[in-house]
């Protein structure tokens, strides 16, 4: 009974640890690209659930990496103003933790090499080869993000990268594996939108964060200091608003293109409340902008 309440605890910490609360942020970047792609092209849905289960893995990987990252740089204390996951709480051992990684690293390789597959009939041709080696830039972007001994997001390079690959590679590239083609440059506008609202996030997180993160982890929020961290926050999210809306006049055909605006009170929501908390006070404000991500992304 000990063995089984110890293994069901230990399920239930590496639950935690893979921040279930953050995978709806990167399906929505899929959703907009899929969507946008099945208005051109017959796409195979099969192909779409396999891009769903590549990103959701290649998420939970970059969780337990930072997760496992911060502990051995020694960032994560007990004055850690967000949740305790399961390094933090001693319910994982760091053995534990690198399991779940090879486990998680070993999901985006199977559901990213399947889906390339189903989606162009071969491993073999330039599309599929190109698509492969961009995963295998994620994967390795998601552990080296706190991992490692000069890992980026240590050196304020998180932003860049989130916008990266939250915001064009999963727009785009989910447009390119649903249709495989690249021709209306202007989805770079939705996909730009998507980057800036990850990009708000991980800020939100480090804004959370500054008084622990300090002097291990140099973070945005760090070297702008609280009150321009809050304007940064701001811009990102008025920065990501234009252009998805700037992308919905270019192609305006009916008022039911306009049906996301309704998300757009729980955005100024968030950052009254980016305005008016510090430390753990601001941590509801991350899910909040998740999933008002994701339901954006729904009606987008």
């Amino acid at each position: 009974m000990d063995n089984e309440l110890k293994q069901n605890g230990k399920t239930g910490s590496a639950l935690k640890s893979m921040r279930l609360r953050t995978l709806p942020l990167s399906l929505a970047g899929v959703l907009i690209g899929a969507k946008l792609a099945w208005r051109v092209w017959q796409v195979n849905p099969s192909v779409i659930v396999l891009l769903a289960l590549t990103t959701v893995s290649l998420q939970i990987l970059s969780n337990l990496s930072n997760e496992l990252g911060d502990v051995l740089h020694g960032t994560d204390t007990e004055d850690r103003q967000g949740p305790a996951y399961g390094l933090n709480s001693g319910a994982l051992t760091v053995k534990d933790m690198k399991r779940l990684i090879a486990g998680a690293a070993a999901c985006c390789v199977v559901f990213g090499t399947a889906m390339v597959w189903l989606s162009f009939g071969t491993l073999l041709c330039l599309p599929s080869v190109l698509l492969l080696l961009l995963g295998a830039g994620a994967i390795a972007a998601a552990v080296k993000y706190t991992l490692g001994k000069n890992p980026y997001g240590y050196r304020a390079g998180g932003d860049f990268w989130v916008f990266v690959f939250f915001g064009l590679v999963s727009v785009l590239g989910a447009y390119f594996v649903c249709c495989h083609r690249m021709d209306d440059w202007s989805l770079v506008l939705p996909a730009a939108g998507i980057g800036f609202f990850s990009i708000g996030v991980l800020n939100v997180n480090n804004i959370r964060d500054m008084k622990t993160d300090a002097p291990n982890r140099v973070t945005v929020a760090l070297k702008l200091g609280l009150k321009n961290a809050r304007i940064y926050q701001t811009v990102l999210i008025c920065l990501g608003w234009a252009c998805l809306i700037a992308y919905t006049m270019m192609h305006f055909s009916s008022p039911w293109r306009l049906l996301y605006l309704l998300t757009l009170p729980l955005y100024y929501i968030h950052l009254k409340g980016i305005w008016a908390n510090t430390g753990r006070a601001l941590d509801k404000y991350l899910p909040m902008l998740v999933m008002s991500t994701f339901m954006l992304a729904l009606l987008y």
